[in-house]
C-alpha cells in the first residue's frame, strides 16, 4: 500500500462508526405486509357477481279486529283498567240475563282497585259498543271504540280515562259455520219480525182497531190508553208513561213528571202501537221496544232483551 497512514486513519474512521451504530440499537422493524392476492391471470375478466343482500323481512302479519261487532260476541274476559295508573280488573261479561242488563263478575278485590266497581250491576251492547250500567241501568261507563280498533275507551263523570281490552271473548274465536248460519237466520228472523212491526198499515189493511171504531177498541187485547207504572226488577213504579189514545198508526206517549228512571229517559218514547200481539214502543232516534203480555193486565219486555221492564196500568 503506498501511504499506510492514509489507510490506518480509514481503518479507525470505520471502526467508529460501526460502534456508534451497535450503540444506537436496531432501528424499528416493519409491520407484517398484508400477502398480495394472486394477480389476475391475463385475459381474465373482473368479477362483477353483486354482493349478497341481507334477506327481507317477513311482511306484516294482517290486522285480525278483534272487538265484537254483534252482541253475541262480547261474552267473555275482558281487561278493565284505568289509565295513566296500574289499577286493572279482569272481568267476566256473561250471557245471563240479569235485573240490569246482562250479568257480570269480577272477584270482590276488583272493587277496591277499581271503585267505580262499585256502581256497576250489569251491561249492554248498545249501537256497537258495551255499556257498563248501574242497577237503573244507567250508563256508568258508556265505551266508544279506539280508533286502533283494539280497544274500548270511556271516561267517568270524575274525568277518568277507562280502558277495556278483550282478553278471550267469543268474537275472538275461529268461526263456526254452523253457528254463522244459524246467527244469520236468526238475525234475519228479527229483522222481519222488526219489519212487521213497524209497518204502517194500508188502505187496503187498516189497523183493525181502528177500523172497527171505539167499540171495538176497547175490547181489543191491546193496552189501553192511560197511565202505566213502570216496575223494575225489585223496584216498583220508578217511573210514569202516558199511552195517548189511538187515533192514528202512532199514538202518543209522555213520561210524567217524577221518573226516576235514567233507562226510561235516555230511551225517550215518543209514540207506541200494538200489532200482532205486541205492544211497541218508539223512541225519538228510532229505537224500539217490544213488551208482551204478562196475563195480569201488565206489559212486560221481551225476554230476549233481558233487562227486566214491566208497565201496569195505574189509576192517574
Amino acid at each position: 500500500m503506498r501511504n499506510p497512514l492514509a489507510a490506518l486513519v480509514l481503518l479507525g474512521w470505520l471502526l467508529g462508526w460501526a460502534g456508534a451504530a451497535l450503540a444506537q440499537g436496531p432501528g424499528p422493524s416493519p409491520g407484517p405486509e398484508a400477502p398480495a392476492g394472486p394477480a389476475p391471470e391475463a385475459g381474465s375478466l373482473p368479477d362483477t357477481t353483486a354482493p349478497e343482500t341481507a334477506p327481507q323481512a317477513a311482511p306484516a302479519e294482517p290486522f285480525i279486529p278483534s272487538l265484537p261487532e254483534a252482541l253475541s260476541g262480547v261474552p267473555g274476559t275482558w281487561d278493565l283498567s284505568r289509565d295513566g295508573s296500574t289499577r286493572r280488573c279482569v272481568m267476566t261479561l256473561t250471557r245471563e240475563s240479569g235485573d240490569a242488563g246482562r250479568r257480570l263478575r269480577f272477584p270482590a278485590g276488583c272493587r277496591k282497585a277499581l271503585p267505580i266497581l262499585n256502581a256497576v250491576a250489569g251491561w249492554l251492547f248498545t249501537d256497537g259498543v258495551v255499556r257498563l250500567v248501574d242497577k237503573n241501568v244507567r250508563p256508568v261507563l258508556l265505551f266508544a271504540r279506539r280508533p286502533d280498533q283494539r280497544s274500548l275507551l270511556a271516561h267517568a263523570e270524575s274525568g277518568e280515562a277507562y280502558s277495556l281490552v278483550p282478553l278471550q271473548i267469543v268474537a275472538m274465536r275461529p268461526p263456526d259455520p254452523v253457528a254463522e248460519e244459524a246467527a244469520r237466520q236468526a238475525e234475519e228472523a228479527d229483522a222481519a219480525a222488526r219489519a212487521s212491526a213497524s209497518r204502517a198499515p194500508s188502505a187496503a189493511d187498516p189497523d183493525p182497531v181502528l177500523a172497527a171504531g171505539p167499540a171495538a177498541a176497547s175490547a181489543s187485547p191491546g193496552p189501553a190508553p192511560g197511565i202505566y207504572a213502570l216496575d223494575r226488577y225489585r223496584e216498583k213504579d220508578v217511573c210514569r208513561l202516558e199511552l195517548g189514545a189511538v187515533a192514528a198508526a202512532q199514538a202518543p206517549v209522555r213520561i210524567l213528571a217524577g221518573c226516576h228512571d235514567g233507562g226510561l229517559e235516555v230511551f225517550d218514547p215518543v209514540s207506541w202501537r200494538f200489532e200482532a200481539g205486541r205492544l211497541t214502543l218508539n223512541a225519538k232516534r228510532g229505537h224500539t221496544v217490544n213488551l208482551v203480555p204478562t196475563g195480569d193486565g201488565g206489559w212486560r219486555r221481551d225476554p230476549e232483551t233481558g233487562t227486566t221492564f214491566v208497565l201496569r196500568r195505574v189509576e192517574p
